[in-house]
């Protein structure tokens, strides 16, 4: 398909605008349906005010659910922004915040390459405590040895 430059008409200043045969070529990959209606300034103008209106996803008129329930934690009422669903625990924002806080430790993991054959085996293991000491190499290299027999 071949797209050449045309002449439309803004609908806001009812100024004249070129309609590149480069937009026409986005708008056709895009699947859109309608040419433009506006002039780039008129556009920007307009996107502007939509801007200023309001900030956030309200302004927009998206409304956020708000939902009143107990934390399954210290039982008080509380309102969180999401619909909860049956089964899984509702914290308030102190507890949640709580329990970010006391978060386990990253687990630590080890990795050993072990050469079998004509095969390379990667084992691996994971230490979630952090009371624990690493596994060394060569702990991983007699499990591997372990694993051959």
């Amino acid at each position: 398909m071949e797209f050449v430059d045309r002449l439309l008409t803004c609908a806001d200043c009812g100024g004249e605008f070129i309609f590149t045969a480069g937009e026409q070529l986005f708008f056709f990959d895009k699947q859109f349906k309608n040419d433009p209606k506006r002039c780039k300034p008129c556009k920007s103008r307009r996107a502007g005010a939509a801007a200023r209106a309001g900030a956030g996803p309200a302004a927009a008129g998206i409304s956020r659910t708000e939902t009143r329930t107990t934390c399954s934690e210290c039982g008080i009422e509380t309102t969180v922004p999401f619909k909860p669903t049956q089964g899984r625990p509702v914290l308030c924002r102190a507890c949640f915040q709580g329990k970010r806080v006391a978060a386990p430790a990253i687990s630590t993991t080890t990795t050993a390459l072990v050469v079998t054959g004509n095969s390379t085996t990667a084992l691996v293991a994971a230490s979630a405590a952090s009371d624990l000491p690493p596994i060394s190499v060569e702990i991983m290299s007699g499990a591997a040895r372990a694993s051959q027999a």
